[in-house]
């Protein structure tokens, strides 16, 4: 079974910058063949010397990015919430820049923000709103998919789940939202990983993300890889499946994703080792 395998920046960079750029041929080097550009700040993201190193080396890219409790689409404040709008326009943006097809991530609600209590209509009006309208520009600008990444209910009470995210992006209505499947959060949140694959289909399954469910080296913990890559052959996934772990070193980022214990020496280590453990799994499908 033939899939294209990718890596995130994040493997290496916490916050990619210019000093970064050297993460593009290192990736190709390694075998992979799409990179996942992690954007923290869009207004910051260093696009043009990106673009230029893409093309020099001749690999494809995705982008993802992190929303804050300043750029919150469903935030009570409504200037937090033009905020969010802004920043994802910008993140549309730099994907256009750089033709990244797709644009992941917690892109719909304040990575971590948590109110104790479930999601209300309102917030779900507020969210389907703000993306509409990031979508319509992605649409307007180029033909970049937004993929919404559901999450555990740790990092945010808003989109959990694969049929949820769905919903989301039905009510949304423009044609170009998806849902962006994570193997680390699906562990904790879908009952199965055949079911959440089918209950997006070919036609809301816009983004892959293969990590192990605690973070460390794929194909070595609990995630169901082979059920999980026949239900993604089922369904006609075409899009890239990519490792997105994180350097130990890392103390914000690590400290934010609740990583208290190395699994690798390096997040490269945890790159290879995986990339090789996933192409096995799939050679053997």
């Amino acid at each position: 079974m033939n899939f294209k395998f990718g890596v995130d920046s994040f493997i290496w960079a916490e916050n990619f910058s210019e000093k970064d750029l050297w993460i593009i041929q290192k990736a190709k080097d390694l075998g992979f063949e799409v990179v996942d550009f992690a954007i923290a700040d869009p207004f910051a993201f260093p696009a043009d010397a990106v673009e230029k190193e893409l093309k020099r080396v001749g690999i494809d890219c995705v982008c993802t990015t992190t929303l804050t409790l300043g750029t919150n689409p469903i935030s009570p404040d409504h200037t937090v919430r033009e905020n969010a709008l802004k920043a994802m326009k910008k993140a549309v943006d730099i994907c256009n820049q750089l033709s990244a097809p797709i644009l992941g991530g917690v892109n719909y609600a304040g990575w971590g923000y948590l109110t104790k209590k479930p999601r209300t209509q309102q917030e779900w009006d507020w969210g389907v709103e703000n993306m509409r309208q990031a979508a319509a520009y992605a649409k307007d600008t180029g033909n970049v998919t937004i993929c919404v990444e559901c999450v555990n209910r740790f990092e945010t009470h808003f989109l959990n789940i694969a049929e949820d995210a769905v919903r989301f992006c039905k009510e949304v209505g423009t044609g170009n939202v998806k849902v962006h499947l994570d193997c680390f959060h699906m562990i904790r949140e879908e009952k199965s990983f055949a079911g959440a694959v089918r209950a997006c289909g070919k036609e809301y399954l816009g983004y892959i993300h293969v990590n192990e469910n605690d973070r460390g080296i794929p194909g070595t913990g609990l995630v169901p890889f082979p059920e999980f890559f026949l239900a993604l052959k089922e369904a006609g996934y075409e899009g890239p499946l990519v490792i997105e772990s994180f350097d130990p070193s890392f103390e914000e980022l690590a400290g934010n994703c609740a990583i208290w214990r190395n699994f690798a020496d390096t997040g490269e280590e945890l790159a290879v080792k995986g990339l090789s453990n996933l192409k096995a799994i799939a050679a053997e499908l």
